[in-house]
């Protein structure tokens, strides 16, 4: 199977093996979010990479038509973030692409991607096509533009996928529809000090999923509802419970109704089951259709 987006490269999907380091984790402190855009009446895919190594902050950007060709692709390195506004021009074909951002006020978390104070726009022959952030104001101000007209531009979120880092408690933020609520998501997993482990996933606090009998049950799925929206949940802990230390455990949200498909056929066990280029190309035509959204986490456990 083709990788797609084809942006994403051999190293954004890999999941570390026994020889990992520290310095290979933190090196894996990624968040990619990808969007459907149209680019003159086209549909293509834009996807924004944010990290945070031990050399600070990084941000790239890359932009993939729907039969797997990445038209073009923007790294800001991490020791180059000093310059916190700048922006990027380039050619695709006979088209201009502008890509403009502002982080010099921009506030984080744990995670590399932005809270808030931050602007990212990407304009394609001057119009905007994706414009991320708070500041869209000031965005729309920069380049002359308006918010009216980027309202109209028809952007949708619909995949994410992020590392996170914990010892018992793995949280994140998530949005399970375009626009939608942001929603607090916690697991919860105790695999240290309790023989029979048990697995708890809460959104907002409370209590959706609960597996019991972990070892017994350490892969597998289960439907919860968020916000009246069936929201599938995969998980596989085999890591966390007979690997090394240094083993991730992976979990995919995915309100995508045709979950079943996707999966049919596919042991979780295989890697790559839970990666981009695994799931992207059955569940490409099914985002086309404003059928969900997919959230991809993978959980490693802090030393």
């Amino acid at each position: 199977m083709k990788e797609f987006p084809s942006c994403f490269g051999e190293n954004g999907i890999q999941i570390a093996d026994s020889s990992s380091s520290s310095t290979t984790r933190v090196a894996q402190n990624v968040v990619t979010c990808v969007y459907q855009c149209k680019l003159s009446g086209n549909s293509c895919l834009i996807t924004v990479s944010w990290t945070k190594t031990l050399m600070g902050q990084g941000l790239s950007v890359g932009i993939d038509d729907l039969s797997n060709h990445c038209l073009c692709k923007v790294d800001i390195k991490p020791w180059l973030f000093s310059k916190k506004k700048g922006s990027k021009n380039l050619d695709i074909q006979s088209s201009k692409v502008h890509i403009f951002w502002d982080l010099s006020c921009a506030k984080f978390g744990s995670s590399p991607e932005p809270i808030e104070g931050f602007y990212l726009a990407v304009m394609f022959n001057q119009e905007i096509v994706l414009l991320l952030g708070d500041l869209k104001k000031e965005a729309c101000k920069k380049i002359d533009s308006d918010t009216a007209s980027y309202a109209n531009s028809g952007a949708i979120f619909i995949a994410k996928r992020e590392h996170i880092f914990g010892k018992k408690f793995y949280g994140t933020k998530a949005q399970f529809c375009d626009k939608g609520q942001v929603h607090g998501v916690t697991i919860e997993c105790d695999t240290v000090e309790l023989n029979d482990p048990c697995l708890v996933i809460r959104v907002d606090s409370k209590t959706v999923m609960k597996v019991k009998r972990l070892k017994w049950k350490f892969r597998g799925n289960h439907t919860i509802l968020v916000d009246g929206i069936p929201v599938e949940v995969f998980w596989d802990v085999h890591n966390w419970l007979f690997g090394n230390a240094m083993g991730n455990a992976v979990f995919m949200f995915q309100t995508c109704f045709s979950t079943q498909k996707l999966w049919q056929g596919q042991s979780v066990s295989d890697p790559s089951a839970l990666t981009w280029a695994y799931y992207s190309q059955q569940f490409r035509d099914s985002q086309l259709q404003g059928l969900g959204f997919s959230l991809i986490l993978y959980a490693w456990k802090n030393e």
